[in-house]
């Protein structure tokens, strides 16, 4: 699936101007004037130049409505956009007498591809047939949106941060399909209460699978506090709850250091004593990490077992077969997310870095 990239930057310029009294002093500012310009490319980095006559302070709102105001003396900044979209830059330019006159500026910034951040099909592929069984139910991406026939966005925090106190508030937005991949963006945003935002999708009432193999491909994020997840959970969870409905992990990763290189495959349960039970293992790979490029997570589930694959390659096994994990005779839907913090991961810190990404190539059912 390579993709050429064609890069848009629409600079929309409007200008209003106001000052803090309408008589001007000697040492009160006049003549604002402001520039931005874009580099061309797809790096996101803008240019913002404000000048202004009597001026000693100026202060810069890059848009990014996270309430961050840059004060400097020169009116000189750089900045790299990490996300697409349209931004709204506001200058003030403080005279000595501390009245001031502003300017604005909408710019729309077109950052990377569109598609996401990898730029080549690099990494390991599955075929489309295996010897014996049939391909029941795929998803591609091939169009240029999510196909809601198949697929529900979850929104909001869910209850408790879905369980796990997450910090992410689940949004549509942060979900695009385009050039044959499906990406999920983890952003450093704020809404409502929340500091981060994500997408979080199901298949529940619309496909149901049981029993196959399933092989998903995708690229993961990386770093500390995120928290990506190909998964599945029993249809049955509404009438049940969970753990009774049964959760079979596909790919679960916790980023940061050595953990961006290793997939958790697990299992969650009700066991005969009612209570929580679950079983995984994990395995890291040899050199780099998982979000350098595609890998294929796999899973093999019968009825008496579900053995987890990494490229082809197995690292855990489950015997389902003892009546208590019943749940696992039954139909399951799939869900892929994005979570940022909780109780696994722990928060991002320092050395986390906004936007974050997972990209998925295809989800392959074969039965």
């Amino acid at each position: 699936m390579l993709f050429k990239n064609h890069i848009l930057l629409v600079l929309i310029i409007f200008f209003v101007s106001c000052g803090g009294d309408s008589e001007v002093g000697s040492s009160d500012p006049s003549n604002i004037s402001l520039e931005v310009n874009i580099a061309e490319g797809n790096t996101g980095v803008v240019d913002i130049m404000v000048q202004a006559d009597n001026a000693i302070e100026f202060q810069i709102d890059l848009g990014l409505n996270n309430g961050d105001i840059i004060t400097n003396t020169t009116g000189l900044y750089t900045h790299t956009y990490e996300i697409t979209g349209v931004y709204l830059i506001s200058v003030k330019a403080i005279g000595t007498s501390g009245k001031f006159l502003s300017k604005t500026k909408e710019i729309t910034v077109q950052v990377g591809e569109i598609g996401g951040p990898v730029t080549s099909d690099d990494g390991y592929i599955t075929p489309l047939s295996y010897t014996g069984m049939s391909l029941v139910w795929q998803d591609e991406f091939n169009g240029t949106s999510l196909n809601e026939l198949d697929w529900n966005y979850e929104t909001g925090t869910g209850s408790s941060g879905w369980g796990n106190n997450e910090l992410q508030y689940y949004t549509n937005a942060n979900t695009s399909v385009a050039n044959g991949r499906l990406v999920i963006v983890a952003r450093k945003e704020n809404i409502n209460s929340s500091a981060y935002t994500s997408s979080r999708l199901t298949t529940q009432n619309k496909v149901e699978v049981k029993y196959g193999r399933i092989d998903i491909r995708a690229v993961m994020p990386e770093g500390k506090g995120l928290w990506p997840a190909l998964w599945m959970l029993g249809t049955n969870i509404n009438t049940v709850g969970w753990p009774a409905c049964g959760e079979i992990d596909i790919m679960e990763m916790i980023g940061g250091g050595s953990n961006d290189s290793e997939t958790h495959g697990t299992v969650h349960w009700s066991d005969a004593s009612n209570q929580h039970a679950s079983f995984g293992a994990s395995k890291a790979l040899t050199s780099g990490k998982l979000s350098d490029e595609f890998h294929v997570y796999t899973i093999i589930w019968d009825a008496s077992s579900i053995t987890w694959y990494l490229d082809d390659v197995e690292f855990n096994t489950v015997n389902t077969s003892p009546s208590h994990m019943d749940e696992f005779r039954s139909n399951f839907f799939f869900i892929f997310n994005v979570a940022v913090g909780g109780n696994w991961p722990g928060s991002p810190d320092g050395t986390t870095v906004f936007p974050q990404q997972m990209t998925v190539d295809y989800v392959r059912v074969f039965q």
